[in-house]
């Protein structure tokens, strides 16, 4: 009997947790806010002109410098949220059966359209700030007449900033109106490609070894914002009090231990490319990376904390450890702002002309010895090869399980054409691929041609389907995202034939006869992005004529080869055109820039016309003979499949045509309207 005449009931139980529930979530934007803001603050405010006179550039002001800084730590804050939750919605829904293709209404969607719409906010201010920023002018400039168009155009980062706000404006509007699980991929491309602008042209594009400082730079930046968003998304339902269902708990943890190694191995990376050989503490960048470090140990521990506490007590979410995970990620956030406003050792080493485009030195002329035996890693293709192997030998270790049986063909193919890139990028020819365009066009061709062909003949597609299981009990997986990609009205554009054609064939003459090559040239990341674009279009092309999966828009047999016959003159003419070159070379400014001594810029374009005609026909001619080979065995296969199903007695085809055939015939012979009964011999006039 209670003697105060009040009963407790487990209702007040939830009341309490519900309201310390709500305690810890203050505390924590609280805290989440102050560490934000405050390390790019200090920064700022502690180092003052001298960040600036450093860099030979003149001091804003605070008033310049501050709201700048603090814009960067909400900037990826806002971008973290946006990929996080974009993240979330896409793959860790607990979603099933008929309903896991539409995206309803729930917190996630409204954390990613208030996340998204503040990165609009703070990227278009990001843009004013860095005009201003970047090229140390004080606030006052703005108003004088065409003083902003002027600055935007004398710096990149405000041009960079302007690629977020589009991406931040794609995905803010989409998800306004998504009620599809499609409708959140090209957000989800876009919010990639903002995240990654500001990075890219910022202090991993400097000094040497840039080229690994900036590969890693981008692999970690995409791996902070992915597992960053999604654990604060993850929080946040806890805050609410939202449990997770033990197949999304399975999936984060898989997704948490493949993020954390990789931002762990990049870090290292980056600090050895900052720091450039001084001590771990001898500089202010040096201290901002073992604050980082600390923040991520933390986040670390508290993940740990967080699974423990899942496993303990599936139906209850914790409440600490989430906590404790969100401020140490917005500890890292606060303090990588803070380390864009200070200038790391690395800025100051020692730097050669071909250090300030390529990140290492060229001395020695291009041979086939320096070719093969010059190797500089491209980290960027590298990872994307061990993922993609990686992922290829695990499904095929999962047919084997299952007694399913896979062409080893395929497997070899996937390997070789793998290989292929790992060989083109990171050896000698993509050491040179840059200051030599003779061997750039060695290298384009076998991004283009070479490695398209071997990764189509893989059938990853088919391989995954397999592989994956649909269970409508579960939430929807593997199978059911590819089957709906697979069904997407976009991708069959992008199939279209029309379009691939003009993306494979156009590639060549809007790239090298525009201006557009040699400034990409300049920046290690357009480089990257050139190479990408070259495999994107040979994939496309070669999957629509030979690859083992079935395209959105197949084509029919004669189809294909009319498609790979009209391409082959494109490559002969441009071939030629570069070889019959007078005077006129491309991207001359940039390969005179080096001043190396071996530069040959008419050797060079006319090896480079020679490896795009040679280079361009002979993969086409083989592609044509893998085709005619196709088509036979397809032919050879629908031919046994029909003599299969006749010998069955199931199809009575032939023998109705027969039939057919003899009843015409008869009725020739039958006499009707008007018409004599024919004669027999003996009545047949002499």
């Amino acid at each position: 009997m209670n003697t105060s005449g009040i009963t407790v009931t487990p209702a007040g139980t939830s009341e309490e947790r519900s309201s310390r529930r709500t305690a810890v979530a203050l505390g924590v934007v609280a805290l989440g806010a102050i560490a934000i803001l405050i390390p790019p603050i200090v920064a700022t405010l502690g180092i003052g002109p001298a960040a600036y006179e450093q860099i030979y550039l003149t001091f804003p002001g605070f008033e310049v410098a501050v709201p700048t800084s603090i814009g960067q730590g909400l900037g990826d804050l806002a971008a973290a949220l946006t990929l996080g939750a974009l993240l979330y919605l896409l793959f860790f829904r607990d979603a099933r059966g008929a309903r896991a293709m539409r995206i309803e209404r729930s917190p996630e969607l409204t954390v990613l359209r208030v996340a998204s719409v503040s990165w609009v906010i703070v990227s278009a201010g990001m843009v004013v700030l860095e005009s201003l920023d970047s090229v140390g002018m004080p606030l006052s400039r703005l108003s004088e007449p065409g003083a902003f168009a002027f600055l935007y155009s004398t710096s990149v980062f405000p041009r960079a900033w302007t690629v977020s706000l589009i991406a931040a404006v794609v995905t803010s509007f989409s998800c306004q109106f998504v009620t599809r699980w499609t409708g959140l991929l090209i957000p989800l491309w876009a919010t990639c490609f903002g995240i990654l602008a500001p990075v890219v042209v910022g202090q991993i594009l400097v000094g040497p070894d840039h080229d690994i400082g900036s590969d890693a730079g981008t692999y970690q930046t995409l791996a902070t914002g992915a597992v960053f968003g999604v654990s604060v998304i993850a929080a946040i339902r806890a805050a609410q009090g939202r449990s997770l269902d033990p197949v999304i708990v399975t999936r984060l943890t898989r997704f948490v231990l493949v993020g954390i190694p990789l931002i762990v191995v990049t870090d290292v990376l980056l600090t050895w490319f900052k720091l450039a050989g001084s001590g771990l503490l001898d500089s202010e960048t040096g201290w901002q990376i073992f604050a980082r470090w600390i923040c991520l140990v933390l986040l670390i521990v508290a993940l740990l904390g967080w699974r423990a506490a899942q496993r303990a007590n599936p139906t209850q979410a914790a409440i600490l450890p989430p906590a404790i995970a969100t401020l140490a990620i917005t500890g890292w956030i606060g303090i990588t702002a803070a380390m864009t406003r200070i200038p790391p050792p690395h800025y100051f080493q020692p730097t050669t002309i071909s250090q300030v485009f390529l990140g290492f030195n060229v001395d020695e002329p291009p041979s086939m010895l320096v070719w093969f035996t010059h190797w500089r890693p491209n980290l960027l293709f590298i990872v994307l090869a061990i993922v993609a192997v990686s992922a290829y030998l695990l499904a095929v270790r999962v047919l084997r399980r299952r007694g399913d049986k896979w062409p080893i063909g395929r497997t070899i193919s996937w390997i070789c054409g793998w290989c292929v890139v790992v060989f083109a990028t990171s050896s000698g020819f993509g050491k040179y691929s840059a200051p030599d365009f003779g061997t750039h066009m060695i290298v384009h061709m076998s991004l283009n041609m070479l490695a398209p062909i071997l990764l189509v003949m893989g059938g990853i597609i088919t391989l995954l389907l397999r592989a994956s299981q649909s269970d409508p009990t579960r939430p929807a997986g593997l199978r059911q995202w590819i089957t709906w990609v697979l069904h997407w009205k976009v991708l069959r554009f992008v199939y279209n034939p029309l379009i691939v054609f003009v993306l494979f064939v156009g590639s060549y003459y809007g790239l090298y006869f525009t201006g557009i090559f040699g400034e990409a040239m300049r920046f290690h990341w357009a480089h990257q992005l050139m190479n990408v674009h070259f495999l994107i279009a040979g994939y496309l092309f070669y999957g629509l004529v030979i690859g083992v999966d079935r395209p959105p828009r197949p084509l029919p047999h004669i189809g294909k080869l009319g498609f790979v016959l009209a391409a082959m003159p494109f490559h002969a003419f441009f071939g030629v055109i570069l070889m019959m070159a007078d005077g006129e070379w491309i991207a001359e400014n940039f390969y005179l820039y080096f001043g190396l001594p071996w530069t040959d810029l008419q050797a060079s374009q006319y090896l480079g016309g020679g490896v795009a005609w040679a280079g361009g026909e002979l993969p086409l001619l083989l592609v044509i003979i893998a085709l005619g080979i196709q088509w036979s065995r397809q032919d050879a296969k629908e031919a046994r499949r029909k003599d299969r199903h006749m010998d069955s007695g199931r199809d009575e085809e032939f023998d109705d045509y027969n039939k057919m055939l003899e009843t015409l015939a008869n009725r020739r012979q039958a006499p009707g309207p008007g018409r004599p009964a024919p004669q027999s011999d003996k009545e047949a006039p002499q």
